[in-house]
């Protein structure tokens, strides 16, 4: 109950949040391993390990509590596996969708100057 209650009083910086960003993992690492290396940790929701060749080598790490997130972000930064050192970052929404957000932008643009029949300046 105390630990509770001083956690209540802890502010974390605005960046720490529950979902971990892992990148720099072995291409053949298991969903077992994963829970043992970041489970040490925790109480973990989910893992996801990516699987397409854009996302090889990353994975999500959810966990239940913010605090063993920030435990394990400030603990396997650097971890070696396999001789590899992790990445680990916490996952921030708006800049995963940023990149998403431009190309969108630009096709819209796009759209929009074929629609109305526009000419960009320096362009034929």
């Amino acid at each position: 109950m105390a630990m509770n209650k001083a956690r209540a009083n802890v502010r974390l910086p605005p960046e720490v949040n529950r979902v971990l960003y892992v990148r720099n993992l072995p291409y053949k690492i298991t969903a077992e391993e994963m829970y043992d290396i970041f489970g040490k940790y925790g109480a973990i929701r989910q893992i996801r390990v990516g699987n397409t060749t854009e996302t090889r080598g990353t994975a999500f790490v959810i966990y239940e509590d913010i605090f063993d997130a920030k435990n394990a972000c400030d603990h396997l930064s650097g971890f070696n596996v396999c001789n590899r050192y992790l990445v680990v970052l916490y996952y921030q929404a708006n800049k995963a969708f940023e990149k998403l957000n431009t190309a969108k932008k630009e096709d819209d643009l796009q759209k929009m100057k074929e629609k109305y029949d526009l000419k960009t300046p320096g362009r034929v």
